[in-house]
């Protein structure tokens, strides 16, 4: 039997670059960056590949249009939204159950036990029992058969689901319908008794390893039916609803577009994924600005000695280049609440490339601050330095509740003198301060003292000043208040330091 995946050919008398150019629309929708260049790259692309072959066209498209690995996820759930009705095996009507049909009759001539389901089938794969059905997928796991599996599949959706047109209900339910009269749990056991009476019968019981081999291998079948089941649920959505609908419904933000303040567990290991490669390009990026900087005053000197070679005419003007220092930096964190998810992002990052800097020192506080500059001196992975930070810094006076004002005030008192006009104070927090006093004098001190003073804020500018936000006092002190919700947003803000 050849497993033949039908792909996203185009209909009818609709152009292939209409087709592509809606689906590079969709991506841009979704945040990716594609640019003219990758556009016509991918049109190339597809003219070398099998239009038929479904995995030949993504991953066509992906090699051509996806260029950061943290952006994959979302290029996957468009091209699946977008490309779901693609192709005459994946148009939804009346047939769904004639691919089984199909398959049951080839089978018939194959395997005796199924003749009466394959005269069943003739009719549509609705004929079938319950019992039937979930014979025919206890047979299509032992053979590893993948056709079958996405034609049952696909009749599974039609009979559990419970799907209705114009019915307001996410995908998740459906599915959790689905694998519920499926009942896979039971059947990986039934799956592994069958793997244990086989090695019996042979005379060579399981070992540990190879029951965990078998354990795994059925495993990743039944992974393949539960996505063959949400790509059928998919695929029926988009029939009801619309591509553009679903497309928006499924969208995620990137991960540099996450809100830091938001974000759900998974999404901030993906953001930690995406801070490294980050880092790179900062420091190449910072690197080169510093490298080649703005020309500096004209060289008289050196301008009329090169004029002597035009006859005295100044037709080459010479410059006094820069030598740009690199700048020293503090940190001054508030780490309470769900502003520490910034400040650790932040430390992460300017820690990463501290390398572009002649120093970096970094004080964290609630209520009480402490420096923890040592927590990263001599440190290969700055999280386990962060993670100190968040549980060994003392930076609680009273009661932990946030207090800028007692905190500034420390700050001041004990290392406001070690500021120069070399360093540039970058302080982190949303400036909530409980209504307490705002101490802005210790902000304004410091930017007389320092090179430059930023303030950043994981907060929306709309929230700035709302309730006990006070910003709005500090940045009036600062040589700039920064909106830094997410990891694009901060990347455009460390551009500055340089």
């Amino acid at each position: 039997m050849t497993d033949v995946d039908p792909g996203p050919a185009p209909a009818v008398g609709e152009p292939i670059l209409d087709l592509l150019g809606g689906f590079i629309n969709e991506l841009r929708e979704a945040g990716l960056p594609v640019s003219l260049t990758e556009n016509l790259d991918a049109m190339e692309a597809v003219r070398h590949i099998p239009l038929e072959d479904r995995e030949a066209f993504k991953y066509a498209l992906a090699a051509t249009l996806v260029k950061n690995n943290a952006h994959w996820r979302s290029f996957e759930t468009v091209f699946e939204v977008y490309f779901s009705l693609r192709g005459r095996q994946y148009a939804i009507g009346d047939e769904d159950g004639a691919d089984l049909a199909d398959l049951l009759e080839e089978m018939d001539g194959q395997q005796g036990d199924m003749e009466g389901q394959g005269q069943q089938g003739g009719s549509g794969g609705d004929a079938l029992s319950p019992e039937e059905l979930a014979e025919l997928l206890y047979q299509a796991m032992m053979k590893g058969d993948d056709a079958l599996m996405r034609a049952i599949a696909r009749q599974a959706v039609k009979r559990f689901a419970g799907m209705e047109p114009g019915r307001p209900v996410g995908g998740t339910y459906y599915l959790y319908r689905t694998l519920r009269n499926l009942d896979l749990d039971n059947l990986l056991e039934k799956l592994m008794q069958q793997a244990h009476a086989k090695s019996a019968d042979d005379g060579a019981p399981l070992s540990p390893l190879e029951e965990r081999l078998e354990r795994d291998e059925y495993e990743i079948r039944i992974e393949k039916l539960k996505k063959e089941i949400e790509a059928e649920i998919r695929r029926r959505l988009v029939a009801d609803r619309g591509v553009e609908a679903m497309a928006k419904t499924l969208r995620k933000p990137l991960p540099e577009d996450v809100d830091f303040m938001h974000a759900s567990r998974e999404e901030m290991v993906n953001l930690r994924k995406a801070l490294f490669p980050l880092t790179r390009r900062l420091a190449v990026r910072l690197a080169r600005k510093r490298r080649h900087g703005r020309r500096g005053p004209l060289d008289f000197r050196r301008t009329v000695r090169a004029s002597l070679s035009y006859g005295g005419v100044p037709a080459e003007p010479k410059f006094r280049h820069p030598r740009p220092h690199k700048p020293e930096i503090f940190v001054i964190a508030d780490i309470s609440g769900s502003v520490a998810a910034f400040a650790r992002f932040t430390l992460m990052l300017v820690y990463a490339i501290s390398g572009q800097f002649s120093k970096v020192r970094s004080f964290v506080f609630i209520d009480g601050i402490d420096e923890v500059t040592s927590y990263f001196e001599g440190v290969e992975d700055v999280t386990e330095a962060v993670h100190r930070v968040n549980t060994e810094a003392d930076v609680v006076w009273v009661d932990g509740h946030s207090d800028y004002g007692h905190a500034f005030e420390a700050f001041w008192n004990k290392w406001g003198k070690e500021i120069g006009p070399k360093t540039t104070v970058m302080i982190l927090g949303d400036a909530r301060n409980n209504y307490h006093a705002s101490q802005s004098w210790v902000v304004k001190e410091m930017q007389h003292r320092a090179r430059h003073v930023y303030w950043l804020n994981p907060e929306p500018r709309s929230y700035w000043d709302t309730g006990d936000s006070i910003v709005g006092d500090y940045a009036a002190h600062c040589d700039g208040a920064f909106e830094c919700r997410n990891l694009r947003q901060l990347e455009r803000f460390v551009e500055h330091l340089a």
